[in-house]
This record gives C-alpha cells, sequence and structure tokens, in this order.
C-alpha cells in the first residue's frame, strides 16, 4: 500500500515528465523552463452539441483533412450524434470562454479479433494552431488506451494530412502510405502504475481547471449584464431628459 503524500508525490513527478510546452516549439533555454500543462477534459454525452458545434467550425479543406471527404454540416452532425461515448473516449481543449478549440476521439475496435486497437482523430480549430494541441491530445489518448488495454493506436488520414503524421512519427508510429491515404500505427506498452496515476492527475487538473473557467465566464456573463443595464438606464434618461 503506498501512502496518500508519497502517492501524490509520485504522481506529480509521473505527470510531470509526460508534458510538453503548449507551444510545441522548443526554446534554446527550454531545458531551464519548466513544461506547461494543458489541461485536456474527457467528454461525456451532455457535449454532444458542442462537439458538433466545434467540427462546423472547421474550414472547408480542414474537414476534408479530418473526415478524408468534404462534409457537409448533415454529415457532422450526423457524425456527432452516432458517437458511442459508452465505447469510445473523446477528449477536449477549452479556452478561457469555454469554446472547444480541440478535440480528439479515441475509438476503440468493437472487432474481436482487434479488441486491443485503437484508432485516433483529432480537430483544432485554426485560430488554435501552432500551440501543439493535436500532439497533447494524441499523447492524452495514448495514455488512456494503454490504461485500457490497448496495445495498438492507429491512424487512418490523407497522404496530405502532413500535421498529422507528424504527430505520430514523432511519437514513434510507423507510417505506411498507399498512394492518397496513409496509415500510421504505433504500439503501444501495457499500463503501468505510473500510467495509471498520471492520468488520475491529469483528469483532476483538467476538472479544476474546467470549473475555474466555467466560474470566470459566470462572473464576466454577470457583469455583461450589468453593463448592458446601466446602459439602457442611462439611455433612458437621456431620452427623458430631451
Amino acid at each position: 500500500m503506498i501512502a496518500t503524500k508519497d502517492w501524490l508525490k509520485a504522481s506529480w513527478y509521473v505527470s510531470k515528465g509526460m508534458l510538453t510546452p503548449v507551444t510545441g516549439r522548443p526554446s534554446a533555454d527550454s531545458h531551464n523552463q519548466a513544461p506547461v500543462m494543458v489541461p485536456i477534459r474527457a467528454l461525456g454525452p451532455s457535449y454532444r452539441e458542442r462537439i458538433a458545434q466545434h467540427l462546423l467550425q472547421l474550414e472547408p479543406a480542414d474537414r476534408y483533412l479530418r473526415f478524408g471527404y468534404a462534409a457537409n454540416d448533415e454529415q457532422i452532425r450526423r457524425y456527432a450524434e452516432q458517437l458511442d461515448f459508452n465505447r469510445d473516449e473523446i477528449f477536449g481543449i477549452y479556452n478561457r470562454r469555454l469554446e472547444l478549440i480541440a478535440m480528439a476521439h479515441l475509438a476503440f475496435s468493437e472487432h474481436p479479433e482487434h479488441k486491443h486497437c485503437a484508432e485516433f482523430g483529432v480537430s483544432v480549430l485554426r485560430q488554435a494552431r501552432g500551440r501543439g494541441f493535436g500532439a497533447r491530445l494524441f499523447e492524452r489518448a495514448v495514455m488512456h488506451a494503454r490504461n485500457e488495454g490497448v496495445n495498438m493506436v492507429f491512424i487512418h488520414a490523407l497522404s496530405e494530412n502532413t500535421a498529422m503524421l507528424k504527430i505520430a512519427r514523432n511519437a514513434g508510429a510507423t507510417v505506411r502510405r498507399d498512394g492518397t491515404e496513409s496509415e500510421a500505427y504505433l504500439q503501444i506498452p501495457p499500463a503501468s502504475l505510473d500510467t495509471r496515476m498520471a492520468e488520475i492527475v491529469e483528469q483532476q487538473f483538467a476538472e479544476v481547471d474546467y470549473q475555474l473557467k466555467k466560474q470566470a465566464k459566470q462572473f464576466w456573463d454577470f457583469l455583461a449584464g450589468v453593463q448592458e443595464v446601466r446602459s439602457g438606464v442611462q439611455h433612458a434618461r437621456h431620452q427623458s431628459a430631451e
């Protein structure tokens, strides 16, 4: 049995070692800087509409790369409606306005012969690019896959989706190209105490971050409402004085 104090200490060092800077661009003095933790939150069925809105914000070229075809609004909504939250895992990154700016879908295979395999897909809004969110979501998904007994994560992408294939290669995946399409395969080791503790720490951190952002948004929305009422009263007084 691990003492609580020692367990928390071990969890922190484990999770800290799995973090990467959000910029994704190491600087000359990066070894002197502490990595920044990206809060990644697991999404449940109640977030289905938010997921759909996130995907609907993707530009046509980004929809094409994400789905492998030029998905229209109806097809995207159908995709969101058919998400199986009991089987798969959906991860998301929020900005300060609680907008879903990046999302990953880890789909577990239902085929008996491939029950230890999972497929990864990711989407990042254009304004959130260049900060390493795709790579962080992949790391988070792989860690969860390990803890769920998966031994292989694969990515099916268009060969022109260089950003996605780069994430896979940087993680050590084998990439095979077949014309316009490519497959990336990443063999992952079994779960360990480290990966399980790291996932718990990341889940708790993401939940605290979300609740803080939620409270901040409610506060600013309240102030905006007060300001709107005040402006209305001032306008009414100005009109009555004329």
